[in-house]
């Protein structure tokens, strides 16, 4: 184990990528795809208070802020659910995980990590896995133990560089896109938000503001001194879902797959300076989440659990569970150079159980190493079984 950016964490290695994963909160930052070239692509966020003394008062989420972790119950949890007060994002996203096991072999690298959920019940399994000769993280999240409803979901959260629009998002089909429904920050707390709330979205290239204007979502950074939070619902009969972001002038994309019938939603955090007060302070800038998620946006269990503007459109936004049962989601994120012309993704597509094929408007196309057959089996040959 060693400390990075403030936080003790566990070192995964292969030929091709390096990762650190927090032993607090188990989040996965920073993470140098393509580490044996002069060049590594590392696409995540750290927060820039990652090294200050903090007010002890500060939740643990935020102190180790970086990176992808798993959330459960996803969301801000200011309701109770059964009088029970679960943190923001989980237990999963703030206590000290228990190491189980962290293997290495020439299939690549893998680290076991469990929590007992003293608050939600039950236990999480959470596995992260490199694959040799693979840019690409393989995570699976085993909840048991649980009764009742669930809301688990990734938080991977990105740094786009400093220039406006570096970024361009797409993302497989859905059946629905909002705003949230009421401001996400409010001036009397010392936030700022410009999407109008609780508006449908038909184009993510024209999404109505609180002044009149219209902001494309789809192309970032933008939008800087607020924080918005946007929310798209996968079509539930595609076998793959898939998020990405094309850095064309950087020469890279950052993707991540999933089964939308576990995770059948993106939540989409903007988050551009918005937040004046501590620890924040405006200078938490051209950052944002691509949340791959179970819920009814950010708002928690309790919200979640019930009939809600998301589950009249037909989108799941709770899992029920028996104690007898578990809950198993595999997650696929990853990175890959991209040659000149890439300019955004438009399709994903699974050429064999190896390889995924990008495909860009353009038509420009590019293979990518990775077994996406995880996301159906769960398992990875030595490594994850």
């Amino acid at each position: 184990m060693a400390t990075v950016a403030g936080q003790p964490s566990y070192i995964l290695r292969t030929g091709c990528v390096e990762a650190a994963i927090t032993q607090r909160a188990a989040m996965l930052a920073p993470v140098a795809f393509y580490r044996d070239t002069p060049a590594p692509i590392q696409p995540y966020s750290i927060s820039p208070w990652a090294e200050e003394k903090l007010d002890p008062q500060t939740p643990p989420i935020l102190v180790c802020l970086r990176g992808d972790f798993i959330c459960s119950a996803f969301g801000g949890n200011d309701e109770p659910f059964n009088g029970q007060k679960l943190p923001v994002h989980g237990e999963t996203a703030n206590e000290v995980w228990e190491t189980v096991s962290a293997p290495s072999s020439e299939a690549g690298a893998v680290l076991h990590m469990t929590m007992q959920l003293r608050l939600q019940g039950g236990r999480c399994d959470h596995y992260t896995a490199l694959v040799e000769g693979h840019n690409v993280v393989y995570q699976r999240d085993d909840f048991s133990g649980i009764d009742g409803p669930i809301n688990p979901g990734h938080h991977a959260t990105l740094k786009f560089p400093d220039r406006r629009n570096a970024g361009r998002l797409s993302f497989s089909k859905h059946i629905h896109a909002h705003t949230f429904i009421e401001p996400f920050e409010t001036p009397d707390r010392g936030g700022y938000s410009i999407l109008r709330p609780d508006t449908p979205i038909a184009d993510l290239a024209a999404v109505p503001c609180v002044d009149g204007t219209v902001a494309d979502v789809s192309a970032y950074p933008a939008r800087a001194g607020y924080e918005d939070i946007v929310i798209i619902c996968a079509d539930p009969s595609l076998d793959v879902a898939w998020s990405a972001v094309t850095f064309a002038d950087d020469g890279y994309v950052w993707f991540s797959l999933r089964n939308p019938a576990l995770l059948p939603s993106t939540l989409l955090w903007m988050s551009n300076g918005g937040r004046k007060y501590a620890p924040w302070n405006g200078r938490h800038i051209n950052v944002m989440g691509i949340e791959d998620m179970t819920g009814f946006f950010h708002v928690g269990l309790a919200a979640s659990a019930r009939e809600n503007l998301l589950t009249r459109k037909g989108v799941k936004t709770c899992h029920q569970i028996k104690p007898s049962e578990t809950l198993r989601i595999p997650y696929i994120q990853g990175v890959t150079r991209i040659r000149d012309g890439f300019d955004r993704v438009v399709a994903v597509e699974i050429e064999n159980d190896a390889t995924i094929v990008l495909i860009a408007a353009s038509g420009v196309q590019q293979t990518v190493p990775c077994q996406a057959s995880f996301l159906r089996s769960g398992r990875l040959t030595g490594l994850i079984e």
